[in-house]
């Protein structure tokens, strides 16, 4: 299947080859629809006749559709390209507890999801995500599906398909991409989520793909993804990016990798749920979800609890602009739900005693609370992603 480079730092040319051209003109079409060919052959330099070339291609591999006429003042009106919304990938965005199932465009755009509880017992976990995603497809039978993206909380080797580190999921994974392959009859593509999110923010984001960046991803544990001249920087055993578990207080918490105090411990969904915990142990077992709720209603050790979260999390992305010194660090998950409270914070720990004569932009991730679902897309048909 054709699969396509997300960044934008190619530029056309006569001597450029036809897939980079390809690339081009689909990254124009997806970011900027509806455009006519006129609009394709201003945007990119290329000829008219090499835009109509490649546009037919794209047309009959059913990547794109025809679609309305424009209007112009006087003249021929143009037809608008756009790209087919019947083809679609399925997300899953897996945690600890439970696993959201998508459908989504090619857009980005979720048109349906739904949440399946993983079961106590680990081996029905697989057999419930595989019936979910069953299920998903039989409801969406107009789509044509090219293929699942699985946002994994843990670094998998893409090579061997297996997770290799994976402290905070307590059931088994392995032969998750095969298992899901003969079962579906789909393609699998599956990375670490912070890897995927990174992807996601140079494809739907405001990221060009010619600038360093570091997604971190949020959640019941921290997961960074580093994206550098113009790829994911995997490491050794695809294990780069784990700030997450750098020791910060070596009398800190227990972390699920064995050593204590790891920054994990001390800014995710669970430090805060911790925080919180010790300030009103009375009304300790809730969720993050209905810790947010009270913190956007005005819950004063709701706030607190999160703001001790967001000091925690600004240290960490001040460790990270010292460490990579990237053009700019996007924060993804559900705390970005309350980032105008939140966002000072943690702007102001990266500021403290920083070494570097210009800071990383920081922002959330467009959309944040979507970005998982929607990086599965960046996953099934992005090169940088293999």
């Amino acid at each position: 299947m054709q699969r396509f480079l997300f960044t934008r730092k190619q530029t056309a040319s006569n001597k450029t080859p036809r897939w980079i051209n390809r690339n081009l003109l689909f990254n124009f079409i997806r970011t900027r629809q509806s455009v006519s060919r006129a609009d394709l052959a201003r945007l990119s330099g290329l000829q008219r006749s090499t835009v109509s070339l490649i546009v037919e291609e794209l047309i009959a591999d059913k990547w794109i559709l025809e679609g309305a006429t424009g209007r112009l003042p006087r003249g021929r009106r143009p037809t608008m390209i756009q790209l087919n919304d019947q083809r679609a990938v399925i997300a899953l965005d897996i945690h600890p507890t439970q696993t959201t199932v998508a459908v989504a465009d090619l857009g980005g755009k979720i048109v349906a999801q739904n949440i399946i509880a993983i079961p106590s017992g680990a081996k029905e976990a697989l057999p419930a995500i595989i019936s979910g995603i069953k299920k998903m497809m039989a409801a969406h039978k107009e789509r044509s599906f090219d293929g699942i993206g699985i946002c994994l909380p843990g670094r998998a080797d893409l090579h061997l398909k297996k997770l290799i580190f994976a402290p905070n999921l307590n059931w088994p994974v392995l032969g998750i991409k095969s298992r899901i392959e003969r079962a579906t009859g789909l393609r699998v593509e599956m990375d670490n989520v912070a890897n995927a999110c990174a992807l996601s923010e140079v494809w739907f984001g405001d990221s060009d793909g010619t600038h360093d960046l570091v997604a971190v991803n949020v959640s019941e544990g921290i997961g960074t993804g580093i994206f550098a001249n113009g790829q994911l920087l995997r490491g050794d055993n695809g294990m780069a990016g784990e700030f997450g578990h750098v020791q910060i207080d070596p009398d800190g918490p227990l972390c699920g990798c064995g050593n204590n105090g790891c920054w994990e411990t001390l800014a995710s969904h669970r430090a805060a749920l911790r925080y919180y915990s010790e300030l009103a142990p009375s009304q300790s077992k809730i969720t993050f979800d209905q810790l947010l709720r009270l913190c956007q209603a005005g819950d004063k050790k709701a706030i607190e609890a999160l703001s001790m979260m967001a000091v925690q999390l600004g240290r960490g992305i001040r460790m990270i602009s010292s460490a990579l010194a990237p053009n700019e660090i996007v924060v993804v998950g559900d705390v970005t739900g309350v980032w105008h409270v939140l966002g000072p914070i943690v702007e102001a720990e990266l500021k403290k005693n920083s070494l570097l004569a210009k800071l990383p932009h920081l922002r959330p991730a467009y959309d944040g609370n979507a970005a998982r679902l929607r990086s599965a897309v960046a996953l099934v048909l992005s090169e940088s992603s293999v």
